[in-house]
């Protein structure tokens, strides 16, 4: 037999059905069809094919010999393919991709998906980190969490945090100009990354002139997370979100000056396609977070 190159699958899908319970009546049930809607699959495939693959008679069909060598080659095909697109399923869900910055997911996220992944032993962990907002149709990312105003058309956000930020130094930076006392006194000391935006804001907030920051010699990390570390060393005073390092705080490593905060009104959300969110293993790390951080809200 010489099949059509327009393969039609609908037709054989309809054809397997129909000879495993060789009844058009309970293959339209099962494949929640008309009786008519099956006739016609069954004649298209038959035209198709150029050869008549059942036998009608009064409320009974059988299968002509062309049916018969047909039908368990498709059983076994359709078979191959359930099993090969079940394989998928599960390796997808066993595997959930988190894409996020390089801080979030030092600061935050490194320290919790030790106890996410004890509490769902069945999922896997992938990190994906980079500056850049994701876009979920280039990507293989499940979720994401970033910054921003939680307004993405397709995509359902969940607020996790406010992303406020403060200037903040090692002890030992601080004590070569007898310590901070008023905002002006940072500007007695090297300001790492003068050209990062939240500067301007925090110094408008503290009543300084953000003019002050021109000609400084300009620096660029790339991440958050590096300027704390550039200001543990004491290489100068970062702008930092302060709820990522409390750890640092208590050992000493860094001092919070101020309790002025400023903010961009880009704050941190979770989100992830809105076509996906009943997805097992997007719902498990949701409610990990819901039950994880204090601030989640729906």
């Amino acid at each position: 037999m010489k099949m059509s190159k327009q393969f039609p699958l609908n037709s054989l899908r309809v054809f397997e059905a129909a000879a495993r319970r060789m009844s058009f009546t309970r293959a339209a049930e099962e494949l929640g069809l008309t009786q008519t809607a099956v006739s016609y699959q069954i004649k298209l495939l038959e035209d198709t094919l150029g050869e008549p693959l059942f036998l009608r008679r009064p409320r009974q069909v059988t299968l002509t010999d062309a049916g018969t060598r047909l039908a368990p080659k498709i059983t076994e095909a359709f078979g191959l393919m359930d099993e090969a697109l079940s394989g998928m399923k599960d390796h997808s869900d066993s595997t959930l991709i988190i894409h996020t910055t390089a801080t979030f997911a030092s600061r935050w996220l490194a320290s919790h998906l030790g106890t996410f992944q004890l509490e769902n032993p069945g999922i896997a962990v992938r990190l994906e980190t980079s500056q850049d907002l994701v876009d979920f149709t280039r990507t293989e990312a499940d979720v994401a969490i970033r910054s921003g105003n939680g307004q993405w058309p397709g995509l359902k956000a969940h607020f996790l945090m406010k992303s406020d930020f403060t200037p903040m130094l090692s002890p030992a930076l601080a004590d070569t100009i007898g310590g901070v006392k008023k905002p002006a006194d940072l500007l007695k000391l090297r300001i790492i990354d003068p050209g990062d935006i939240w500067w301007p804001l925090w110094f408008k907030a503290a009543g300084l002139d953000p003019a002050d920051l021109e000609g400084r010699p300009l620096s660029r990390f790339g991440a958050q997370t590096f300027e704390a570390a550039a200001a543990v060393a004491g290489q100068g005073v970062a702008i930092l979100k302060p709820e990522f390092y409390v750890d640092d705080v208590a050992l000493g490593r860094l001092i919070q000056p101020f309790d002025l905060r400023a903010t961009d009104g880009n704050d941190y959300w979770f989100a992830y396609p809105e076509a996906r969110r009943h997805s097992k293993k997007i719902t498990a790390f949701r409610d990990f977070l819901r039950r994880t951080m204090p601030t989640f809200r729906d």
